[in-house]
């Protein structure tokens, strides 16, 4: 009994100990804060950010340029297990090759295939998005986004539809519990 209560007054003398010393701490900080706040209000002087990215202007003659004749694709209303294929042409309307640096699908349920070799000016290419329903119902909207040197550097392509669910078989169709 009396070890607990020594060992409970001297953690109690360590935290009131350590928690004065954050005090300290807390307020030093707090001062340099406001010393820093008040030496930006005295100055006219702009305020820059010590992380802070400049952006530039890409040089139009270092960009490809995608130009799709479609971004968005409807399958429709499919039944469970169909596997979609699309594939979206583009002509490259830059002033340099276009690349794709690379293609990113939404889920695990769509795979992108793409030109992997750079398209010339004026040239075509194609993005195809393969969907596969297996295991998906509802409204689907399965997305890719490429990576490539144009402007903006990101686009994306989407498929949408529905996807009935296959039923058991035997099964009765969901509905309310009866009692």
């Amino acid at each position: 009994m009396k070890t607990r209560l020594l060992s409970a007054i001297v953690l109690t003398v360590v935290l009131l100990t350590s928690c004065s010393q954050g005090k300290d701490d807390q307020a030093e900080k707090i001062n340099a804060l406001e010393e820093k706040i008040a030496a930006m209000e005295g100055s006219n002087s702009p305020i820059t950010a010590d992380m802070a990215q400049t952006a530039t202007n890409a040089d139009p003659s270092t960009l490809g340029s995608f130009q799709f004749s479609e971004m968005e694709y409807d399958f429709g209303t499919i039944n469970e297990g169909k596997v979609i294929e699309k594939i979206f042409n583009f002509t490259n309307n830059g002033q340099a090759p276009l690349v794709i640096s690379n293609i990113t699908a939404s889920c695990g349920c769509t795979s992108p295939d793409w030109t992997k070799a750079p398209v010339q000016p004026g040239e075509t290419g194609f993005v195809k998005v393969v969907f596969n329903s297996a295991a998906k119902s509802g409204a689907q909207s399965p997305t890719v986004t490429i990576q490539a040197n144009t402007n903006p550097t990101v686009t994306r392509l989407s498929l949408r539809g529905s996807v009935t669910s296959k039923a058991p078989s035997g099964a009765a169709a969901p509905g309310p519990l009866k009692k």
